[in-house]
């Protein structure tokens, strides 16, 4: 492909047409990947890392952040190179070939079909503790439909969603920090700043650390699912990796900062209470009335802001797969008033209605994220492969870039592979049989490729 080509972000450079609206600038991308990362997330799982870790939950963020940063780095390189929908699914499609590139795809959509159902079972059970004896089906099938509307609606209409949801959140983690520190300096808790959250000598060695990677790195899955809305961002080449960079860096910023807090309010980590540990830390610093704000946000923010920015990220993963025609064509359909991949966000959200109903919440947590791993692998493989390999790009700052940096994120991946348990794999090795099949059934035995990559020089 030309220089010419490659530094635009017209999908038509890439055989494609472009038939998504383009509305999103570089502020919108941010705070779509803010949003899917969850900015308080660590509320939900806050007691059990506090517990595993000794008291340091910061400190666990902060090696899950630089675990993952060589992943994200990758996926900088490879949207500023194909600015296209499609995420890890178009990037090894073209950074090594359209089969492996499928592959990838299909592996990383076993956790965007898991993850919403994931998310609307916790919501659902977050609902039920909030009002006692409402209906659990209910909050899902309430959840689904708005997300779903939305999502079939537009980017233009998921903004405005996404901005008052943004807002929401910062203000009750200022109000938990501004409490929360308060409440330690009138001697509660810690009685005072301490930095034993942060780091305790002789508490961490190389076991910590791994622990760490494993626990935390797979708090920041999100990121990649930014870059499947290059088609409708303007000036994808430049912006998604961009976006990706100062998201992440907001996230770290406030992961840090809540878990700091209630890590300063509950000093006796070895008594955490597993399930409810934040919840236990803000009614601490201000009083049940605060418990039940923060439970309310939580319901909300993941209900709709984080659950939307999913079923995004998958109802575009499958347009691109369906546009390919490496599954049904039907999933690359879009809207014509819309211009939205209309058939796919409908499908995910009925998925996303029956999963819940067939696995429990542990079933779900087990299995999500072996796919996302998977394919992030066969993604950092392919900017060695691409740029240092084919391409050659071998100077000083290219050898960190294309050699050192994916490597690192290679070994990080195939450490945290390491820790899931026996189900995940049989149901992970499953998922991706099932694609090997696929894969050599739409292709004629792996021979035929995708029309796009029949016009062009790839």
């Amino acid at each position: 492909m030309s220089n010419k080509h490659q530094n635009k972000g017209n999908v038509e450079n890439f055989g494609y047409k472009q038939e998504l609206k383009r509305t999103l600038s570089l502020r919108d991308v941010v705070l779509y990947g803010v949003l899917f990362m969850v900015i308080i997330a660590p509320q939900s799982i806050f007691g059990e890392i506090q517990v595993a870790s000794g008291g340091m939950t910061p400190l666990v963020y902060i090696i899950g952040f630089v675990a993952i940063s060589f992943t994200a780095l990758s996926y900088m390189r490879m949207s500023s190179r194909f600015p296209i929908a499609g995420s890890v699914y178009a990037y090894v499609q073209r950074g090594i070939n359209p089969h492996v590139g499928f592959i990838s795809g299909w592996l990383i959509l076993l956790d965007y079909l898991f993850v919403p159902s994931l998310l609307y079972v916790m919501v659902a059970n977050w609902g039920v503790e909030l009002i006692p004896g409402s209906p659990w089906w209910l909050w899902i099938v309430v959840f689904v439909l708005f997300n779903t509307i939305v999502n079939v609606r537009g980017m233009e209409m998921t903004k405005g969603v996404d901005y008052v949801m943004f807002v929401i959140e910062i203000l009750v983690l200022i109000a938990f920090i501004f409490l929360g520190v308060k409440y330690v300096l009138n001697g509660g808790g810690y009685g005072e700043l301490s930095l034993d959250p942060i780091y305790q000598p002789g508490k961490v060695d190389f076991n910590f650390i791994a622990s760490g990677i494993s626990i935390a790195a797979l708090s920041f899955l999100g990121f990649d699912g930014m870059s499947t809305l290059a088609e409708e961002t303007i000036e994808p080449e430049k912006t998604i990796g961009k976006a990706i960079l100062i998201a992440l860096s907001i996230i770290i910023v406030v992961f840090v900062a809540q878990t700091y807090v209630a890590a300063l309010i509950l000093p006796d980590w070895e008594n955490t209470n597993l399930a409810t540990g934040f919840f236990d830390a803000a009614e601490l610093a201000g009083g049940e009335f605060f418990r039940k704000i923060l439970l309310l946000v939580n319901i909300v923010a993941i209900g709709i802001a984080n659950i939307m920015a999913a079923q995004t990220a998958t109802s575009r993963m499958l347009y691109s797969m369906g546009r390919d025609g490496v599954i049904p064509r039907i999933f690359g359909k879009v809207h014509p008033k819309f211009q939205t991949p209309y058939v796919a966000s409908i499908i995910v959200g009925t998925i996303s209605c029956i999963i819940p109903l067939i696995l429990t919440m542990s079933q779900l947590v087990r299995l999500v994220n072996f796919g996302a791993l998977a394919s992030f692998v066969l993604l950092n493989f392919a900017v060695f492969y691409f740029f240092f390999i084919k391409e050659k790009r071998r100077s000083g700052s290219d050898i960190i870039k294309y050699l050192v940096c994916p490597w690192f994120g290679i070994m990080i991946l195939i450490y945290v592979f390491t820790g899931f348990d026996k189900m995940t794999y049989v149901v992970g090795v499953t998922w991706l049989v099932i694609g090997l099949i696929i894969g050599a059934i739409k292709s004629k035995g792996y021979k035929e490729v995708p029309d796009a990559f029949k016009n062009i020089e790839v």
